[in-house]
């Protein structure tokens, strides 16, 4: 007997059905997986065959053909685990093939039946068309509940599962969708902790309100990453659209919070603050870009809608830069594989700090710099020019004198700031303006961006004097 139903992968961020077909025949015992499963379903055999019997069904002897379609797509991990067992059961007569056909379902099982929550729930919750129902184990249901209008039916068990497709046991509540969750601006740091450096904040604030990329030059213990951590204190409140985006992001990498002991998750999985994410100087391109397999998003794609931020940006390896220097241009990281194209988003704010030179105290007065003019020529060619090109600001970050971090008062705060952005943003967008400053074109600079007389000799001058 013939039984159909369906489940779904994700490559990249765009999610793909895979048709679960299983076909129980007469002949010798057996089980055979085809449809080029890695290895992680191959081994779904004894994950299902286990769970099976454990939970109080039977598996007959017969000789059982599960065909995961289209065949020419590489399937990985554990997401297909549901679908075939439930398969099983309904080409064995232990369920309704009928009941089971209009259904999809996700999720990896245990020996003893119960299920483990999966990744990239959320953009295949986005993708499901015609409200068909999606079986989710129990802690992915209040990640695929974000989409407003899916049906998203939660299961802790292949026997619940089993249960609710006999109409033997109701469905348990879905979350809420929080399309009007309130974005989250309350953070433990702020600008006004930051003594002196108002030229800075100045610079970077230009830098969130027009979408710039920044690089804070100085050093040692001039506040460079202190400063760099409090960006995100004065971007814009997320909308839910960008949320959902991002959220989608760190489901597909699986970084969403865990479940709780009892499988239920802690906590809300959608993003209400920008992410703010700072690698370590060791990392690969791969890192930082995305790629492995069964490609995962990067450390780009993750800070999506919010904050990157390399500290000791010439010591990340070369070949790593390099590969930002499209995904920084274009907004995506597209992967390019020998059976296709995956892509990611990347539009983030690039914050990257450094030293002047390799002792760092090049442009400290206090300090007396031990770097020979080879030495400093060698540090500053280690971040190539077409890098340096897509970083709009530059910034001069000096040390704070004693008097500035013990007597002056406390700057302004993030929330003031924030204002100034956002009143910048609304001015922007009320002269039919969507995208930020920075991606502005040639013909959309003419239109808005046009130059008085004094600025052009200012400009001129600049050109001149600094080799721009």
């Amino acid at each position: 007997m013939l039984a159909r139903t369906r489940s779904y992968t994700t490559v990249g961020l765009q999610a793909v059905p895979v048709d679960v077909e299983v076909d129980a025949a007469r002949g010798l015992p057996g089980f055979t997986l085809v449809g080029l499963p890695g290895r992680a379903v191959k081994e779904a055999k004894e994950r299902v065959r286990s769970a099976i019997l454990n939970s109080q069904f039977h598996l007959p002897s017969q000789r059982f053909v599960v065909n995961l379609a289209p065949a020419d797509l590489k399937k990985e991990g554990g997401v297909y685990d549901l679908a075939i067992a439930l398969g099983i059961l309904a080409a064995s007569r232990q369920l309704d093939p009928a009941r089971l056909a209009p259904v999809a379902a996700l999720g990896e099982l245990a020996l003893d039946g119960r299920l483990r929550p999966v990744h990239g729930t959320l953009p295949i919750a986005l993708a499901l068309p015609d409200r068909r129902p999606l079986l989710v184990p129990l802690p992915n249901a209040p990640e695929a509940a974000l989409v407003s209008g899916a049906r998203i039916i939660p299961v802790a068990s292949l026997r619940d599962a089993a249960e609710y497709l006999a109409g033997t046991l109701p469905a348990l509540p879905t979350p809420p969708p929080q399309e009007h969750a309130e974005p989250l601006n309350q953070y433990d740091v702020d600008f006004a902790d930051v003594k002196g450096q108002t030229h800075v904040k100045r610079a970077l604030e230009i830098a969130v309100a027009g979408g710039h990329h920044a690089l804070l030059i100085g050093p040692p213990g001039a506040g460079k990453t202190m400063l760099a951590e409090r960006v995100p204190t004065i971007q814009p409140p997320l909308t839910f659209p960008e949320a959902l985006e991002t959220t989608a992001v760190h489901s597909v990498a699986g970084l969403l919070l865990p479940p709780a002991d009892d499988g239920r998750p802690l906590h809300s999985p959608l993003l209400r603050r920008r992410p703010f994410r700072a690698p370590h100087h060791t990392s690969s391109a791969e890192a930082l870009i995305g790629g492995g397999v069964g490609p995962r998003p990067g450390e780009i794609s993750l800070a999506q809608h919010g904050v990157l931020f390399l500290d000791e940006l010439p010591e990340f390896r070369r070949d790593a830069l390099e590969a930002l220097r499209q995904p920084l241009e274009e907004g995506r990281v597209r992967l390019g594989r020998a059976r296709g194209a995956v892509e990611f988003p990347a539009r983030c704010a690039l914050l990257a700090a450094m030293n002047p030179c390799y002792c760092g105290w090049l442009t400290d007065s206090r300090h007396r710099c031990r770097c020979s003019s080879t030495q400093v020529q060698r540090y500053l060619a280690k971040v190539s020019g077409p890098l340096l090109d897509r970083i709009d600001l530059h910034i001069d970050v000096p040390a704070v004198p004693f008097d500035a971090l013990t007597r002056a008062p406390e700057g302004e705060s993030s929330s003031q700031i924030r204002a100034r952005v956002q009143r910048a943003i609304a001015f922007r967008r009320k002269r039919s303006q969507q995208q930020p400053n920075a991606q502005l074109r040639t013909k959309e600079l003419k239109t808005y961006c046009q130059m008085t007389s004094d600025v052009i000799s200012l400009l001129k001058s600049a050109m001149q004097e600094l080799n721009l």
